[in-house]
Formats: C-alpha cells, sequence, structure tokens
C-alpha cells in the first residue's frame, strides 16, 4: 500500500518538508494544503512556492494541492501539521475528530497553541483524541534555507510508537536528510519551544551589542534551563546534549537563517515588537512561546532567568539594556 502524506501549511518549513519528501526515494503519495489560493495556483502553473524557498522545485501534481483541508485531510495516512501554533486553531476549526481518526498526525510546529498554552501534541491528543501513540513530533536541528540548499542535515523524529517514527523517518531520508528517532515527544516538544525564546534573548543581546563571548554563556545557561524544564515535565531519561536538545538550540540561536534570533537582534537594536514583526513579514515562534512558558512555568515554579528576561522585554516593556544587564548577573 502507497503511504499518503498530507503536508498542512504553506510557509518556508512546510516548503522544505515537501523537498525532502518529494527528494526521498520511498513510494509515495504526497498532498498539500495551504490557504492561500493565489499561491496555489502559482505553483499548479510554475511548479515554485512564490513566498518561500522560491527556488525549490515542488514536483507534486496539481490536483493533489488545495485550500479545501477536509479533501487534502480525508485519503491521508500520514498529516503533518506545519503552520504556525498562533494559526493552529484556526486551521483546524472546521477539523473533527472523526476526521482524524486512526491516521498519524505529525507536529512539525515548534510553538505552543496560545490561549491552551499546551505543546501541539498535547493539544492534538485532547482536542481531536488522536492516541499518543498516533502523534509524531519532528525536530531538528534543521532550518528550512539549508534544506532548499541541501545542506546536510539531521532531524529527529519522536514518538511513544518507535517504529511508527523509523517508519516516517524511511520517508524523509535523502542524501542531504539524515534522521535519528527518539521516544521523547514531550522534552523534544518543549526544548523546540525553549529554544525560540533562548534565540530571540540571543538576538536581543547581539543588537545592545554584547560579544561571542557573552553569547557562548548565554546559550551554556540556556541549555541547562531546557534540561530543568523538561526533566521536571516529563522525568525520564535524556541525554540533553543530543543534537534535538542541544543542537536544536545552536543552530537557533546562532544562524543566520534563524527568524528568532533575527527577531530579538531587531527589538535589541530599538524596534517595538510591533514593527519588528511588521517587518519580518514571518512569525517568530518565540514571540508567543515566551508568554505561554511564563504561564506554564506558574504551575512548575523552575528557575528560568533567561525565559523571564525575554518575556520581560516583550510583554512587560522593560529596557533590553536594563533587563540583559540584570540577567547577567544570574548567569555563570
Amino acid at each position: 500500500m502507497i503511504p499518503k502524506v498530507a503536508m498542512i501549511g504553506g510557509g518556508s518549513w512546510a516548503t522544505a518538508v515537501i523537498k525532502m519528501l518529494s527528494d526521498n526515494l520511498v513510494e509515495k503519495e504526497i498532498l498539500w494544503w495551504m490557504r492561500d489560493a493565489e499561491s496555489i495556483a502559482h505553483i499548479q502553473k510554475y511548479k515554485h512556492n512564490p513566498k518561500y524557498l522560491s527556488s525549490v522545485e515542488i514536483r507534486i501534481p496539481a490536483h493533489h494541492i488545495a485550500n479545501d483541508i477536509a479533501e487534502i485531510i480525508a485519503p491521508a495516512d500520514w498529516i503533518v501539521l506545519n503552520v504556525p501554533a498562533a494559526f493552529l486553531k484556526e486551521t483546524l476549526a472546521n477539523v473533527t475528530p472523526e476526521m482524524l481518526a486512526g491516521k498519524k498526525i505529525v507536529s512539525a510546529i515548534k510553538g505552543i497553541v496560545p490561549d491552551e498554552n499546551q505543546i501541539i501534541g498535547e493539544f492534538i491528543h485532547e482536542k481531536f483524541n488522536v492516541p499518543l501513540t498516533d502523534i509524531l513530533v519532528i525536530s531538528g536541528p534543521c532550518h528550512a534555507e539549508e534544506v532548499a540548499l541541501e545542506k546536510l542535515s539531521y532531524l529527529t523524529i519522536a514518538s511513544l510508537d518507535i517504529e511508527g517514527a523509523g517508519y516516517f523517518g524511511k520517508l524523509l531520508n535523502t542524501r542531504y536528510i539524515k534522521t535519528n528517532i527518539s521516544d521523547d515527544i514531550f522534552g523534544t516538544e518543549y526544548a523546540a519551544v525553549l529554544k525560540n525564546i533562548y534565540a530571540v534573548a540571543s538576538g536581543i543581546c547581539h543588537g545592545i551589542g554584547y560579544g561571542d563571548n557573552f553569547q557562548a554563556v548565554l546559550i551554556s545557561n540556556a541549555v541547562r534551563e531546557i534540561k530543568r524544564f523538561v526533566d521536571a515535565v516529563h522525568p525520564i531519561t535524556r541525554d540533553i546534549k543530543e543534537s534535538a536538545y542541544l543542537g536544536d538550540l545552536l543552530v537557533t540561536a546562532y544562524s543566520q537563517f534563524s527568524r528568532n534570533r533575527t527577531f530579538g537582534n531587531m527589538v535589541g537594536k530599538g524596534y517595538t515588537v510591533k514593527s519588528a514583526q511588521l517587518e519580518m513579514n514571518m512569525i517568530a515562534e518565540g514571540y508567543y512561546a515566551a508568554s505561554c512558558m511564563h504561564v506554564i512555568n506558574k504551575k512548575y515554579k523552575i528557575d528560568m532567568p533567561i525565559s523571564r528576561a525575554v518575556y520581560a522585554i516583550l510583554y512587560e516593556k522593560h529596557s533590553p539594556q536594563i533587563e540583559m544587564k540584570l540577567l547577567t548577573e544570574k548567569l555563570s
């Protein structure tokens, strides 16, 4: 039986995963939902996404791309969720639990659902009654732009169903993509959320003039924050130095392609949050994550000074210079 994979989302990471699936040699059918009808028409005619990673050739039959989400997910065995977390509820507004029954749901979203303050796996499990064993999480380190350039990259596929994670990994493997598997669906997903906050912090520090020496201290403290939090939320044996945790943090905090670092850099240079968002024209998940994690951590009360500093700057309008100066006294 030929597997059918549905992509939900039309951004750069969705386009990158479409490229992986298309370049992979395992026979499969790929279906693609995106909101923008004009982008769909452009892809159907010219075989390129007009807004994101436009150099990537899209080799999907025209009739497999649509903006009717029910039409796209109905035949699918695997559904890859790849929209910004802030828009997930809106995207799935007309989707019912019955429509997802028996399907594997793959989260490629590195964010938290606002209002619900839940990671994607928790939200899908509770809202749509999808068993945890049918939920998978894709984590990095992997930037869409380097996938488009076919730079060697590694992904971790996490699921309680290790066999299912391995199978989906085989659908993504190419000469430039290697996959690992993990059973840590909660830890990898929370780590992916937190690293976006720390990338914002890294950008803020760069924007106000801190150098590489301080950035190294900042990120070494950030990985310890991640460990403290994920160990409290989901206390299993894990190695925080693995690429799904430390590697994803490093690439997001340092890369020129990191939208969260770019967003933070603009805030550090004096942009307001709104003006930075408007100029970027892309979603920085770390902005929403900072607020959600602030609420979530009221329950766990984990010592997270970097996350707290980012929240104070973005939501309480504290001075980046003053807040980061205060933070320097809390790091080691």
